[in-house]
């Protein structure tokens, strides 16, 4: 119900996530980059979106941030990284707004920032992909792209981490139910990483064990420690199963509030 009631805070979402998420999980996956230049839906698919002119644009870890002149001020936004043209005319479906919001791969403070989605579709279908590297979905590898020698499926081969509540990804999967509010440590490499989202960081872990046809080769992890894609990485925390942060976007299993160490 926590999870849910953040979800909801937050836009409908930043997938499932989103799935994404993450999005993916994420944290849906991310979705293809779009060009500022692509015909926008009509404003009245949903009041709430947000049309201005691009004064600026820059991306970073993943994200666009966006500083736009709208009718009523200047205001900045952040979607999922996509070809942003400054002079271009954009719209964007708010999901949450953030003040006093740090970027750590910026190193910079935003006053007031809006995560949202590029056009205009509704907030409550569309929230969890407007979250920064939203995770969303029930699938663990949404947004999760292995095209980097480093973090290649099939070369994957990860040490199991040591000690009475080691486990591969794989084990994971298999013993969730019985692995349920009970403390695990594994260890595998960063294939996702995303910060900052609902008050945490969320990673995407595999070490080369399970199967990705069956979705048991990477697991998600909360954690308020930082890491990079393509670490290796021993993560502790508590398994969590079932979990629900809304818009229909749910993890299987999901490593909660977990410390990260290389």
């Amino acid at each position: 119900m926590k999870h849910f009631a953040l979800a909801i805070a937050i836009a409908a979402t930043f997938t499932s996530c989103a799935k994404s998420a993450e999005k993916s999980a994420e944290l849906p996956a991310n979705p293809p980059a779009a060009t500022a230049s692509q015909p926008a839906a009509a404003p009245a698919a949903n009041p709430g979106a947000i049309t201005g002119k691009v004064l600026e644009t820059m991306n970073s870890g993943g994200y666009s941030y966006i500083r736009l002149q709208t009718a009523s001020g200047e205001v900045w936004t952040a979607v999922t990284e996509a070809k942003i043209e400054v002079g271009s005319t954009l719209t964007v479906t708010p999901s949450m707004t953030m003040t006093d919001f740090e970027s750590p791969t910026l190193n910079r403070k935003f006053d007031s920032i809006v995560f949202a989605t590029l056009g205009s579709a509704p907030a409550a279908a569309s929230a969890m992909g407007a979250m920064p590297g939203a995770m969303g979905g029930s699938d663990p590898h949404a947004g999760v792209k292995t095209d980097d020698p480093a973090i290649d499926p099939s070369k994957l081969k990860v040490a199991k981490a040591e000690g009475p509540d080691a486990k591969t990804v794989e084990e994971i999967w298999a013993q969730k139910d019985a692995l349920k509010g009970k403390r695990v440590v594994v260890r595998g490499v960063v294939v996702k990483y995303s910060s900052n989202i609902m008050g945490k960081n969320w990673i995407h872990l595999r070490d080369g064990s399970g199967s990705a046809e069956k979705q048991t080769d990477d697991i998600t992890v909360t954690t308020n420690s930082v890491a990079a894609k393509g670490d290796t990485v021993v993560v502790t925390g508590t398994l969590a199963t079932g979990v629900e942060i809304g818009a229909g976007y749910n993890y299987a299993a999901l490593i909660e509030d977990a410390s990260v160490a290389k």
